[in-house]
């Protein structure tokens, strides 16, 4: 009777939210089979519509008891709405991975999640390519491929939030199924193929909040509002990465990448060059040498002859690969020197499969290996970029963060920001506040007074 009054609850309260009936086409979404699978419709797992049903039944306990929750200060009831995220978990484990997937971004884009009132540490600010990060801790490409709940997913506290990859011409990827979970491990597997809706469906999506975010500058009457705006990026109060791909059946990549450049830089606070992703035929091989240095000098001609205001052009990183030789670091390095890259991205996912994870019968499956399982073979190759590069490039340390501890570790070894994608699949929002919890607790113990005191401080 109690879930069926929380469920009753739930509903009334979105259908108000909503828009012109807006909402009650999202509640049909929600408890039907996911809206992103193409028709002819296929059969849903049992175990899938079990888990929607609990999902459903526990979210309006959730706002039951939010109810309740409300009456206390704002702090609280935050710190209540992140915890509760919760309880939620368990049953999208029940979910098919990427119908649990599709079902969290639309959540995200249609701001069912939580939403982060309480201010982050000072501790933990800094400044990075002359725009100021609130935290650290961002949320790596590939959550939101299409750039559908950045406002969503920056609300949760995330430091920033990179979209895509993004590619020219839309495409639909790998055949399905292509996520698979290896719980135990904290790890997934994935083969997706750069999935996109393209260019233009992206653009427009961030065109429209480009133009609420200038609508909101403009309005803004006093001197507080006017700073507190200006702390964050060009897609609201944290920093927005767009994360370049190629498709899969082009035969220039580099002028994948310039049309990327010329129809999206407007909209990001950075740029990110996608070389690394394993499922890409052919693309890893960009990340030779001479192929490199190719690339980058045409994706920085093709943004530096665009028009840009005060602030300048974004910056422009490259995302590399953990399977690469000391050689391999050795020629990146030296590109990334020589051309004044901005940053690097260290790692994408992985094609070994270290153990515990190769005795897993998952494991036999092709694509890229993600989470628990990655961490030391992407920390260890970030510390050897940051030694090539003698500090002098900003690196985003990403792969296996799942805890304050890692995200402090990535940054002794040489990251000045990080980022998570799987820990935060499994783990939810309520990882996002846990994360900054425990980051500035291991800077305080260790004596550090900011995040730039701690960066490489495993080479000082």
């Amino acid at each position: 009777m109690m879930v069926r009054v929380a469920l009753k609850y739930m509903r009334g309260s979105l259908y108000r939210k909503a828009k012109s009936g807006a909402a009650l086409q999202a509640s049909r979404y929600y408890y039907s089979s996911s809206a992103a699978e193409a028709s002819p419709k296929p059969k849903v797992p049992q175990s899938s519509k079990k888990g929607r049903l609990l999902t459903g039944a526990t979210i309006g306990l959730l706002i039951t008891g939010g109810a309740y929750a409300s009456t206390v200060d704002e702090a609280t009831f935050c710190g209540w709405l992140f915890s509760a995220t919760k309880l939620v978990n368990p049953f999208f484990a029940l979910l098919d991975a990427e119908v649990a997937h599709r079902l969290a971004v639309s959540a995200a884009a249609r701001g069912w999640v939580p939403k982060e009132k309480r201010p982050d540490p000072l501790i933990l600010g800094l400044e990075v390519w002359g725009r100021r990060f609130s935290n650290p801790i961002g949320l790596a490409a590939g959550f939101d491929k299409n750039a559908e709940a950045v406002e969503g997913l920056l609300g949760l506290g995330f430091g920033f939030v990179e979209v895509g990859s993004v590619t020219p011409v839309p495409q639909e990827g790998n055949p399905k199924p292509r996520i698979f979970r290896l719980r135990e491990e904290g790890a997934i597997i994935n083969r997706c193929g750069f999935n996109s809706e393209g260019i233009v469906a992206v653009a427009k999506r961030l065109g429209a909040q480009h133009g609420k975010r200038k609508l909101d500058e403009t309005s803004s009457t006093s001197s507080s509002s006017s700073d507190e705006v200006k702390l964050g990026g060009k897609a609201g109060p944290g920093i927005l990465g767009v994360n370049l791909g190629k498709n899969k059946t082009s035969e220039d990549a580099a002028a994948d990448y310039v049309q990327g450049v010329h129809t999206l830089s407007q909209y990001a606070d950075y740029l990110v060059i996608n070389v690394s992703s394993p499922n890409t035929p052919g693309l890893r091989q960009l990340q030779g040498r001479k192929q490199l240095k190719d690339l980058v000098k045409k994706i920085q001609a093709a943004r530096d002859e665009m028009q840009w205001g005060e602030e300048g052009p974004p910056p422009l990183l490259v995302k590399i690969a953990p399977d690469l030789s000391k050689q391999d670091l050795e020629d990146i390095a030296a590109v990334a020197l020589a051309l004044r890259l901005d940053g690097l991205i260290i790692s994408n996912t992985t094609i070994s499969r270290p153990d515990p994870v190769s005795k897993d019968p998952v494991a036999k499956e092709s694509g890229g290996l993600s989470g628990k399982p990655l961490f030391n073979l992407s920390t260890n190759i970030l510390k050897e970029m940051y030694i090539l590069t003698k500090g002098k490039i900003p690196l985003i340390g990403c792969g296996g963060v799942s805890s304050g501890e890692d995200a402090y570790k990535k940054i002794r070894a040489g990251a000045t920001l990080v980022q998570l994608y799987t820990g935060f699949a499994y783990g939810g929002p309520a990882l996002i506040p846990q994360i900054k919890a425990e980051l500035t607790q291991c800077l305080e113990r260790d004596g550090f007074k900011s995040i730039y005191e701690a960066v490489g401080a495993d080479f000082r």
